[in-house]
């Protein structure tokens, strides 16, 4: 079954945290939680950006004692170490030239978090104006040519998260009817058995997917 975070990744096969937009920051930072939360030794690697860096553990030789070099740490501290850069690392991918100009000096997780949370203070959109912005991209939602029905499901299931985080409520015949009729025409026959079969106001998209998944093989087979 596919996980919340699994629909807050897409952002194209190289599987790359999700890019701000200066207009949708505290959409931004809630799908780049999940995106995080989603990496390996994910809830680690968020410890960093909430609550400051590794301290570095030292080791006593001979009476002095200095931080351990890498390959003095054990297993864990390793690991531990390996989260911390890669904290700072998958803020800084997602980042726009512009704001990467500005921040790109700090290389404490915690600190860049702050810093962009700074830069964005006063640029999200009010609440009204991030209502119509979504609602546009939900009647203007088209399937892009090429894509795989998984890419066009998630990334529609990204949409339906962003709505989701302000709180905007869309029926479930709606949501259903808008993501079947923007299949490509090769779904055709497909689409119209589930509009006879399934009732659109209590079935989910997540059941949609699956159903159209199975028949993926034999319709590309054909095309």
């Amino acid at each position: 079954m596919t996980t919340l975070a699994d629909k807050a990744i897409l952002s194209g096969a190289d599987n790359r945290p999700p890019m701000l937009e200066k207009d949708m920051y505290d959409s931004w930072k809630s799908i780049m939680e999940l995106y995080m939360m989603n990496r390996q030794h994910g809830r680690m690697i968020l410890e960093f950006v909430e609550n400051g860096p590794l301290i570095w553990p030292t080791i006593e030789k001979t009476g002095v004692t200095r931080p351990k070099k890498y390959f003095e740490l054990s297993a864990t501290e390793a690991i531990q170490a390996d989260c911390d850069i890669k904290a700072t690392n998958i803020i800084l991918q997602g980042l726009p030239l512009e704001v990467y100009a500005l921040v790109s000096n700090h290389k404490v997780a915690k600190e860049l978090w702050e810093r962009i949370k700074l830069l964005m203070k006063g640029t999200s959109l009010t609440k009204q104006e991030r209502e119509c912005k979504l609602y546009d991209e939900f009647d203007k939602f088209a399937y892009k040519k090429g894509e795989t029905l998984r890419d066009f499901y998630l990334r529609f299931s990204l949409l339906l998260n962003n709505m989701n985080i302000y709180n905007m409520k869309l029926e479930q015949f709606q949501v259903n009817t808008k993501f079947l009729n923007t299949l490509p025409p090769k779904w055709s026959k497909f689409v119209t058995y589930i509009k006879l079969v399934c009732d659109l106001h209590t079935t989910n998209i997540d059941q949609l997917h699956a159903y159209l998944g199975q028949h993926e093989f034999i319709q590309m087979k054909f095309v």
